[in-house]
């Protein structure tokens, strides 16, 4: 079967822990055909499930609707906790262009989506991003702030009615947001300290909106298995702030506490490009051209 356009869904579930209700969650996606699965993340500390799959644009729908159902009937945010900011038990669904999709044709999709959902649910739902109809919704940080907690109160605002959905919180699955955006890279630098104040400073140096790095995001967030912290990043344009641009903003940073950077994890897939600029960085390649990849190379002729 030939797919001629092909789109990219990153859904957030709030569930790291339970390992029967993730595998619930993943199953349709799984069995979806024209979907093809590419990564799922479940994270204990964060208490969250990222997934990322790919296929034709209603495939994708379809597969991402039937999991978000499943999340809903089995998360009660009543009870859920975590270190990453949330609102929903679906807390966040993006869609991406692939390959021959406009993001026009990408934001209307991700409108049909967030109508259907809030439709069979009775769930408030949020524009975000590329969708966002306004230019107060377009950061994902903004519509999440006060979390679930504060949903209520802010639902009551006439300034924070949802796009789609009732003005107040479903009683166990919050609220959702839904966009269209370009690829994020969700990029984790570990620190070897267990003081959080000392994530949540660096994160307030290198995050765009305390006057830092214009395409990222960031917070601090506290591994207590492990007796570490964490400063946990979504990089919203990888061309224009890079990877190996906030890892060293960060060593920068970390020097003034006499912390050292011990480690890093992607959440998710990445595009390669945001590797091979990190590669060229860091080994100082002069005149490297990507056509000096072998698998490049191999690829052109697929």
């Amino acid at each position: 079967m030939i797919i001629s356009k092909i789109i990219e869904s990153v859904p957030n579930f709030s569930e790291g822990q339970n390992e029967r209700i993730i595998k619930k969650i993943i199953s349709p996606i799984k069995n979806k055909r024209g979907v093809k699965l590419l990564d799922s993340s479940a994270d204990k500390d964060h208490n969250r499930l990222v997934v990322t799959l790919i296929g034709e644009p209603d495939s994708v729908q379809e597969a991402v609707l039937n999991a978000s159902l499943i999340a809903i009937e089995n998360i009660d945010m009543n009870k859920h906790t975590g270190e990453h900011p949330r609102m929903g038990a679906v807390d966040v669904v993006p869609f991406t262009p692939v390959r021959n999709i406009s993001m026009d044709e990408v934001i209307k999709i991700s409108e049909n989506f967030a109508k259907n959902l809030a439709t069979d649910i009775n769930l408030p739902v949020f524009l975000y991003e590329e969708s966002a109809k306004r230019e107060s919704r377009k950061n994902l940080a903004d519509i999440r702030r006060g979390e679930y907690e504060g949903l209520a109160d802010k639902l009551a605002n006439k300034d924070w009615q949802p796009d789609f959905g009732p003005a107040k919180p479903h009683e166990t699955a919050g609220a959702t947001a839904v966009g269209a955006r370009m690829p994020l890279v969700a990029f984790n630098i570990n620190l070897d300290t267990d003081d959080k104040s000392v994530a949540d400073d660096i994160a307030r140096k290198i995050r765009n909106s305390s006057g830092g790095l214009r395409y990222c995001k960031a917070i601090g967030i506290d591994l207590a298995e492990r007796g570490i912290v964490q400063v946990s990043m979504n990089l919203t344009n990888y061309k224009k702030t890079s990877l190996y641009q906030v890892k060293e903003m960060i060593k920068m940073e970390a020097k003034k506490y006499g912390v050292n950077i011990i480690g890093s994890e992607l959440i998710g897939l990445l595009p390669s490009q945001a590797l091979i600029e990190s590669a060229e960085y860091y080994l100082q390649l002069e005149d490297f051209n990507e056509e000096q990849i072998i698998e490049n190379r191999l690829l052109e002729d697929l």
